[in-house]
């Protein structure tokens, strides 16, 4: 039996904050595929906030014909207890997304499904594919964007009106411009989405009109090729360049591409810094820090911490073209070249330098969560839960609070 540790309580002395186990939640038998929270609407009655958690468990339908069915389990965060088991689904549960403006629920496996906070399925739609769903985000309109293998679909959410009491979910628009499954997807901004596929590819979307603002590819190989006519490295291991996860600030989108890592700038709309080799097996998980730092952690269970720093880009350096060159046909003439080489003498370039490596798991760390007030948590496939914290912060309070307790016992005064 799968059994998963939470801490959430409404005051910080958690899992966040000392470690300790608040609650154990076993029901489901087969890993857990998707995770959300419920939060509750403001001037609600009911003030507990739910967890939705959608597994691979599978039960049996005494039928003329077995069934495989998934089952979505819903629980109170303050007690820990089962609220209620959905068990009506045909295929796994993916993902998993709240519409808190509507007071909704999204699942998505091989079909869209709407529901309520009383677990009623509202509408749902038709058989999208084998593949099924694998990441769902909200974008304005009521619209929501579903990655199903190559595709991105766009749905509208018809909401209940005077004249129709009915909810329904709308096909819109596909979206056809990966090549390869869809494994990344993430809201960046109030005006664009992002994407990123099995080969690499990273596209940025326009957050109203689903057009795309920038298109890149060619992750696995960011060397420039001026002389010579640059071949595809058909040896290249797909997982090598598959964009795994997305994180971002207000400049830029942060990349887990394989076993590297990429910093997008979004407004100059190419790589600032790269580490081809941030790891020594795929990169699963990123996230910002405050002061410019991002960490990451991957399959070789290590968790490692950067740091994005500036650095002049030298006037006889050449610029790179072969990587996350938006347009990619072919070079330039040298007429043409000649004002995009003085521009680029100014330009600021970065680098990702390695400022920490939390060693103490072994084996793959899956993911984890950053407090920025109590430290980070890592989860593991070696079956442990750490909590790290800040050594400098963590040794200015413990000095604080010895100075605090020579006050109250007037010890600070002696001296004097």
């Amino acid at each position: 039996m799968l059994r998963w540790l939470i801490g959430g309580g409404r005051e910080p002395q958690g899992l966040a904050e000392t470690g300790e186990k608040l609650l154990e939640l076993n029901g489901h038998t087969q890993k857990i595929t998707a995770l959300i929270t419920f939060p509750c609407l403001e001037g609600c009655d009911e003030k507990s906030q739910l967890i939705l958690t959608a597994s691979a468990d599978k039960t049996v339908i005494i039928s003329l014909n077995l069934e495989e069915r998934e089952i979505a389990i819903v629980w109170n965060c303050d007690t820990g207890r089962q609220v209620q088991k959905v068990s009506c689904f045909q295929s796994t549960v993916k993902c998993l997304t709240v519409l808190q403006r509507l007071d909704i629920w999204l699942s998505g496996g091989n079909d869209l499904c709407v529901w309520n906070r009383k677990l009623d399925l509202l509408c749902k739609t038709s058989h999208l594919s084998d593949t099924g769903i694998s990441a769902l985000i909200e974008i304005p309109k009521n619209c929501v964007v579903a990655a199903v293998g190559k595709e991105l679909i766009i749905f509208r959410l018809v909401v209940p009106t005077e004249g129709s009491l009915e909810w329904d979910i709308l096909e819109v628009k596909r979206l056809l411009d990966h090549q390869d499954n869809i494994l990344s997807l993430a809201n960046v901004n109030d005006l664009s989405f992002v994407t990123g596929s099995h080969v690499g590819e990273l596209i940025i979307w326009d957050i109203l009109d689903w057009t795309v603002q920038a298109c890149e590819r060619n992750f696995w190989d960011p060397s420039p090729q001026v002389d010579t006519q640059q071949e595809i490295k058909l040896c290249q291991k797909p997982n090598d360049i598959s964009i795994h996860h997305f994180t971002w600030d207000e400049e830029n989108v942060f990349a887990a591409v394989g076993r590297g890592l990429y910093v997008y700038n979004l407004q100059m709309k190419r790589v600032i810094a790269c580490q081809k080799t941030a790891h020594d097996s795929s990169v699963l998980h990123v996230a910002k820090l405050p002061n410019r730092q991002l960490i990451s952690c991957s399959e070789d269970g290590s968790v490692r911490i950067w740091e994005l720093r500036e650095k002049q880009q030298l006037a006889a350096e050449p610029v790179p073209t072969g990587f996350f060159n938006m347009w990619g046909f072919g070079k330039t003439n040298k007429q043409a070249s000649q004002p995009v080489k003085k521009q680029q003498e100014n330009v600021t370039s970065c680098l990702l330098e390695l400022v920490g490596d939390l060693i103490g798991h072994s084996s793959s760390v899956e993911m984890f969560l950053y407090f920025e007030d109590h430290g980070l948590v890592t989860c593991s496939a070696d079956h442990l839960i750490i909590l790290w914290k800040n050594g400098e912060r963590e040794s200015r309070l413990r000095s604080l609070k010895l100075f605090q307790k020579l006050e109250e016992n007037g010890d600070l005064y002696l001296a004097v």
